[in-house]
């Protein structure tokens, strides 16, 4: 047994079932390993950019981490965007990342880099084996550190000659982190607080917005008359009819403050006070009232959707929640295709338990003025701000949910960033539905360079935002890479095409054309 054997049978054996990589020379041990070793899945992407995204799919929805196998500091380095968005989504990853051999490293060759320079900002845990008989050990470790509540990145360096040479057996799993208990003077000062008439707004991160947590905020709600909201982009969010609705934090810095206005006290579980996305001159960075008194019911290592329990019990909230949305599926629209047309079909079709990968930008708002009648079901988004992130996020999600329908909403223009993973949903036989909202733009920055004050701009500006001459042709992407796809320029089309897609299997794609 070599150390690459080891290492694998220590990740399966850690509970690690899926490998999304892209390997490359240095990893070729790891590689020729998966074939005497059962129980771990290898699903290729054909960049790393999307590798990471899938790997941060998966574990939002599995709970669990999958590996990455990645080529060097390089290869790392082609997924550090997703890895970012999978940090701030808290996501449980384990990286592989190939190295030179040890000894090689005084050579200085082409593809030497610093490993741990570029694996250090998005992991929260980070080693280099030294040994193909630590390697086992170290990657029991690597599952445990990713496993630490509420999830985190770990990356592992495997130097190839760590890699090949003897190993001695692979090493047991480790013991698995769990939240953190929310101390009873916390749940107490939070209740007396809420007793005191102020007006109150519950902000909810993390597994306090699945369903456990919403219903005990909506109890809690019931009795205080809390508002309950969540981030402008949750990690993961079960939205739908017959579960307790969240207020959505607006995106511009005016709009969060007008959201806040008027609140007196702000209740933290698992989340931060929130925050503008940018700098803009004149316009507020910090959104909450001055005068807000802000409280922690749980961090996020603790456990939220306990403490909301408890938080109930000391309120003595009502038996029933409020805030539970009504089953009421939208007709479909007539008129125009608008991003808010776009999105009442989408709604209408919805079917249970779905799954939805939202990067659409400024189109893609449409649905969420239904999220909390419609069918019920799992909203992911884009947590760090690095597009790129909806199709590869979608297609973990649809591989650690086989049996649900995947949507992704995404804007042309950030779906050209990863849109490789659509080959991988092709491949895979993947239930994924991708609708692209096509307004050859940029558009969210046609708003941006507005807002920011850089004065007037001229054509060359406005050229660096605009995605026409010549024209994306999205139907032929998906096409030349193995997903059915076509286009839809009016209501009537889209919801036929769309329609079709919702009540068939396998990966499909449809380009709305705004």
């Amino acid at each position: 047994m070599n150390g690459a054997e080891s290492l694998l049978r220590t990740l399966v054996g850690s509970g690690v079932e899926v490998c999304f990589g892209n390997p490359g020379t240095s990893e070729m041990h790891f590689v020729a390993a998966l074939d005497r070793v059962d129980g771990m899945r290898t699903v290729l992407g054909l960049f790393e950019g999307a590798v990471t995204g899938m790997a941060d799919g998966y574990g939002r929805m599995a709970e669990k981490p999958a590996a990455t196998l990645l080529h060097l500091g390089p290869g790392l380095a082609n997924g550090l965007a997703n890895l970012h968005n999978a940090r701030r989504a808290a996501t449980p990853i384990v990286n592989i990342v190939g190295d030179h051999a040890t000894y090689h490293a005084q050579y200085d060759a082409p593809l030497a880099s610093d490993v741990h320079g570029f694996a250090r900002p998005v992991s929260g845990w980070v080693h280099s084996s030294a040994s193909a008989r630590t390697v086992a050990a170290d990657g029991a470790r690597a599952v445990q550190a990713a496993l630490q509540y509420p999830g985190q990145i770990a990356t592992l360096i495997l130097p190839a000659d760590t890699a090949w040479m003897e190993a001695d057996h692979p090493a047991p799993a480790l013991p698995r982190s769990m939240a953190a208990t929310v101390s009873t003077e916390a749940i107490d000062q939070v209740a007396a607080s809420l007793k005191s008439g102020r007006k109150t707004m519950l902000l909810i991160r993390g597994a306090a917005l699945r369903e456990a947590g919403l219903n005990a905020a909506g109890r809690i709600s019931a009795t205080t008359g809390a508002r309950i909201a969540c981030d402008t982009f949750a990690p993961r969010c079960q939205r739908g009819a017959g579960r307790v609705a969240v207020e959505r934090i607006p995106y511009f810095a005016e709009q969060i403050v007008e959201f806040m206005k008027g609140t007196e006290q702000l209740i933290l579980v698992g989340a931060s006070p929130p925050v503008s996305f940018f700098a803009y001159p004149n316009k507020p960075s910090w959104c909450t009232p001055a005068d807000c008194k802000i409280s922690y019911l749980a961090h996020a290592h603790e456990d939220g959707p306990a403490a909301l329990e408890a938080l109930a019990d000391a309120v003595k909230a009502a038996r029933q929640p409020l805030h539970v949305g009504a089953s009421s599926r939208p007709d479909i629209p007539t008129g125009p295709l608008t991003p808010e047309t776009a999105g009442q079909v989408v709604a209408h079709f919805l079917p249970d338990n779905a799954i939805i990968s939202d990067e659409g930008a400024t189109a893609g708002g449409g649905m969420h003025r239904f999220a909390a009648t419609i069918a019920p079901h799992d909203h992911l988004a884009l947590t760090g701000g690095a597009i790129g992130q909806g199709i590869p996020v979608a297609t973990g999600a649809a591989v650690a949910c086989p049996d649900r329908k995947v949507i992704c909403l995404h804007g042309d223009g950030g779906a050209m960033y990863t849109l490789q993973a659509l080959w991988t949903q092709a491949r895979e036989s993947l239930d994924v539905t991708t609708v692209i909202f096509a307004n050859r733009s940029y558009a969210i920055l046609n708003i941006e360079l507005a807002r920011v004050g850089a004065g007037k701009a001229g054509p060359k500006a406005f050229s660096m935002l605009d995605l026409h001459n010549p024209v994306l042709d999205w139907v032929k992407l998906a096409s030349g890479m193995g997903v059915e796809a076509s286009r839809a320029g009016t209501v009537e089309e889209f919801a036929s095409q769309f329609g079709s897609a919702m009540k068939n299997r396998g990966p499909r794609l449809v380009e709305v054309v705004l």
